[in-house]
């Protein structure tokens, strides 16, 4: 959808509700929050103050809300408008089309659309009835906050850009997997194929692509062949003959435990040459990877001017103070201290926030009164689930870090720790993908809650 696709429907939406049209100003937000930009920045274009601009939006915002039944932001309007825009031509154009976790995903059996068209479908952009989808494994839309940096970059990657394997990674909890759904609603409508798959319970490679091939080629009703090498060969036929949107999910439930970060666990090293022809191999598709770390073979083949790309997520903003709001929180003051200290994970702050309610009546100043600052038992398994998969070396580099004040530098740990050079450049090498640790030129920090946690380990 462009720009003036998004106001005409828009408006269409509000007048169908209202009976009114939106106005000059109306349609200036809403411009500016399809492109991205600030309440400064529309201001600006509208010749009016930011404050009369942040008004107008909010009643904007709520008129949506009212006119769609769902709560409406700037941060989620763009996907919003898409989804329901989507959902709406879906509906029309494919009786199989089911709404699935707010998602179209459909049947088994694509059917061609007897509805007229005004002009005849052009071949490299499929109508809603061509496209298939399977996202049963996708999770629930949930509440989103902020992100519209992400977003727009990732959208730019995937839809513009076009690498072949994208690598979506950052520490448990941070928001990858709910940034990747809303970014499905962004992007859906510009392939051909869509399908999610999870990893968590660890198939082998042989299985995945056995599903994958059941899914694209299930119109055509083909006898896979017995051979490995076969049935890929008729894989990546696909991924050149459509553009097709993998994405795999819980990609680090098939690398190993207590080794350095981004190794396979035995009997799962095929996915390495899988992912490598991915990027490698001539195709019009994209395979999006989330995962608490990278395969490591993969960082060699990252960047701008190569097929794959990665994107380090890290913690929310100034938006993270949602999640307080949402629960109904006091001492907005303190609100700011706490996402910095845990540097906006989304997950740490709705379980911190669990813990203020029950245990403070929602004030977070007193929670902070204490010191150490209590983590609660929910908080600290989270923690432990994430330190289970360090190595010997990276813990003990942990340990070494959690016990230094502020940055240091690798000779500051030498000279505080126990490793050799070489052990320990590796553990920082492998806690940095892992997420755990910050740095700033040759300085390396932990993370505030990870300091605290790390001088128990």
């Amino acid at each position: 959808m462009d720009v003036q696709q998004v106001l005409k429907f828009a408006d269409e939406l509000v007048f169908t509700k209202t009976g009114k049209h939106l106005d000059n100003l109306q349609e200036s937000i809403l411009r500016g929050a399809w492109q991205g930009q600030r309440y400064s920045q529309i201001a600006e274009n509208a010749n009016c103050s930011e404050g009369h601009v942040k008004d107008a939006g909010s009643e904007l915002w709520k008129l949506l809300s009212e006119v769609l039944g769902e709560d409406i932001r700037k941060s989620n309007v763009r996907a919003t408008l898409k989804r329901t825009r989507f959902s709406i031509i879906s509906s029309n154009f494919a009786k199989d089309f089911a709404q699935i976790n707010n998602l179209n995903i459909c049947g088994d059996t694509p059917h061609s659309s007897n509805v007229p068209q005004s002009q005849p479908p052009n071949e490299e952009t499929p109508t809603p009835s061509q496209r298939r989808r399977d996202l049963r494994e996708a999770p629930d839309l949930l509440p989103f906050y902020g992100r519209e940096e992400e977003l727009a970059t990732l959208e730019r990657w995937m839809v513009t850009d076009r690498p072949r394997l994208v690598v979506l990674h950052g520490f448990s909890g941070i928001g990858k997997t709910a940034l990747a759904v809303q970014l499905l609603q962004e992007i859906q409508d510009d392939f051909d194929s869509v399908v999610w798959r999870s990893l968590r319970f660890s198939p082998s490679v042989e299985m995945l692509e056995t599903n994958l091939l059941e899914f694209l080629c299930r119109p055509q009703q083909m006898d896979l062949p017995v051979d490995v090498s076969d049935r890929r060969a008729i894989l990546f036929d696909q991924l050149r003959k459509n553009r097709c949107l993998i994405v795999l999910d819980d990609v680090q439930s098939i690398l190993s435990n207590q080794q350095l970060a981004g190794n396979y666990q035995p009997g799962y090293e095929g996915y390495s040459l899988f992912f490598k022809q991915i990027a490698e191999l001539s195709h019009q598709s994209c395979v999006l990877l989330i995962t608490w770390e990278p395969p490591h073979e993969l960082s060699a083949l990252n960047g701008d001017r190569t097929p794959i790309r990665s994107f380090h997520l890290q913690g929310l903003g100034p938006a993270a103070a949602q999640i307080f709001r949402d629960k109904g929180l006091v001492d907005e003051d303190c609100f700011s201290k706490a996402i910095a200290y845990f540097r906006g994970n989304p997950l740490w702050l709705k379980i911190f926030a669990a813990m203020i309610d029950e245990l403070f009546n929602g004030r977070i100043s007193e929670a902070f009164q204490y010191e150490p600052l209590f983590l609660g038992e929910d908080l600290n398994a989270v923690l432990q689930q994430q330190c289970d998969r360090l190595s010997a070396i990276e813990k003990i580099a942990l340990s070494a870090l959690a016990n230094q004040a502020g940055s240091v530098s690798v000779s500051d740990l030498l000279a505080a720790g126990t490793l050799s050079p070489e052990n320990l450049l590796n553990a920082l090498q492998s806690l940095k993908r892992r997420s755990f640790i910050q740095q700033e030129q040759s300085l390396f920090s932990l993370l505030p809650v990870l300091r605290q946690y790390g001088k128990t380990l």
